[in-house]
């Protein structure tokens, strides 16, 4: 089976900006030369405080998700990352840790298998804006 991978950049806002990233992981898989475009890809984020999962991307849950993880993982909460580095995004690595750095979706007739109200998205945890890069693995045939 061919093994394709892409890379797709963009910038973030900072802290807890979720951006869906449905279309573009779409259309690398739409770019490929799979002749079934049938397979699975593998959605990662290099680095150690960003993440990739799925939501329903409408207005509610843009806020419930940060506010979650505000419960979860505070803030203003002491971590010992602060005296390592002293750049204040201690919590930012944990929460990273807890969601994750990529997602494996499988994909038919060249297109991610997602439910009805399900977005495949990045989610900034860093305390600044970053400009990143995600890497796309498909398999496929």
């Amino acid at each position: 089976m061919p093994v394709v991978t892409k890379k797709v950049s963009f910038q973030t806002k900072g802290e807890v900006d979720i951006i869906d990233i449905t279309k573009k992981v779409n259309q690398v898989i739409k770019e490929t030369k799979l002749k079934e475009g049938n397979g699975i890809a593998t959605i990662f984020c290099p680095g150690a405080t960003g993440a990739i999962t799925t939501i329903e991307y409408e207005p509610g849950l843009l806020e419930d998700l940060p506010n979650t993880l505000e419960k979860i993982v505070p803030k203003n909460a002491y971590y010992k990352h602060h005296e390592m580095w002293h750049d204040g995004n201690g919590h930012s690595h944990v929460r990273a840790s807890i969601m994750g750095p990529s997602l494996t979706v499988p994909f038919n007739e060249k297109r991610l298998i997602l439910g009805t109200w399900q977005q495949v998205v990045f989610v900034e945890l860093d305390v600044k804006p970053r400009n990143r890069q995600i890497i796309v693995q498909i398999i496929g045939e």
